[in-house]
């Protein structure tokens, strides 16, 4: 763990944990996130980035093009953000960072969020979208983080249900898959986060299930069938308290019989990726990924 890994951690507890603590209405979330994410996180140059509309229902979308992109998969990706806050803009920065360490175009939709649009709207868009790109002449990897992950992993389980075609790879970074949080990690874990105030989550909850079934498995991918599956790589901090939806969820994807690398590192703070401008931890967690999606595209 970086002498940087450390103080951010440091300053994400004083700061950015307790203002998410605090922060009333969604609508603060999603002004902090976007500014925030116009201040620290920047796109390779050379990247481009369009605007387009994914399907009949339909779904905006942003692609990501980066410099000399080349033929291969798609990587359609969903953002975090609890549900409630988030959008591409956030995070096509770091998405973008991946595409140009793949040589890959991305896709990230806007699904609409909660609590204005609660389940199952988020699932029925990602849903949408996949219909929309599945078949892309190179195939689609799909990923997420946090809450967009969950989505990923909550896709890849509807994708099986109906006997969809399946995607070359899923990755998530830090995914939220148990909307019951029943994780051991969420009570022992829950001073030592760096980002995530657990006192929070049944909030998060509430706003985006309003009384839709939390053991659904588009809500808690947990509960969700993954046969004939791809691979699936999945991240997550070890003081996290989503540690053990990420735990969990390589158990249950390896006793299904899916390929699943699961890497747990020590002291990095939610969705750390996001943070490539200052972690070199959060590039080095890329250039791995990076390969691993290289290694899918050459199947």
């Amino acid at each position: 763990m970086s002498l940087r890994a450390r103080l951010l951690c440091g300053w994400l507890r004083q700061t950015e944990k307790r203002f998410i603590a605090r922060a009333g209405q969604p609508a603060q979330l999603r002004r902090h996130m976007e500014r925030s994410a116009r201040f620290f996180f920047h796109a390779p140059r050379g990247t481009e980035f369009e605007e387009i509309t994914l399907g009949a229902t339909p779904v905006e979308a942003t692609r990501v093009m980066p410099l000399g992109a080349s033929h291969g998969p798609l990587i359609l990706y969903f953002h975090g953000g609890g549900y409630i806050f988030g959008s591409p803009r956030t995070h096509r920065a770091m998405v973008a960072q991946l595409a140009a360490r793949t040589g890959l175009p991305a896709v990230l939709p806007q699904y609409r969020l909660a609590p204005e649009h609660p389940f199952p709207a988020a699932p029925d868009d990602v849903l949408s979208a996949y219909r929309a790109v599945m078949g892309h002449s190179g195939g689609v990897i799909i990923g997420g983080d946090s809450a967009g992950g969950g989505l990923a992993l909550g896709l890849l389980g509807h994708i099986a249900a109906l006997g969809l075609p399946q995607p070359l790879g899923t990755f998530c970074f830090s995914p939220l898959t148990d909307m019951t949080f029943s994780g051991r990690s969420f009570t022992t874990n829950a001073k030592a986060d760096p980002l995530l105030p657990a006192e929070r989550a049944r909030d998060m909850a509430m706003m985006y299930l309003q009384g839709g079934d939390a053991y659904d498995p588009r809500a808690t991918p947990l509960n969700a069938d993954f046969a004939g599956a791809g691979p699936v790589w999945l991240t997550a901090g070890d003081t996290e308290i989503l540690l053990d939806d990420t735990r969990r969820m390589a158990d249950r994807l390896m006793a299904q019989g899916v390929d699943v690398t699961c890497i747990i590192e020590r002291g990095l703070p939610h969705v750390w990726p996001l943070m490539h401008a200052i972690l070199p931890e959060a590039r080095r967690t890329l250039d791995g990924l990076a390969g691993w999606i290289t290694s899918l595209s050459r199947l």
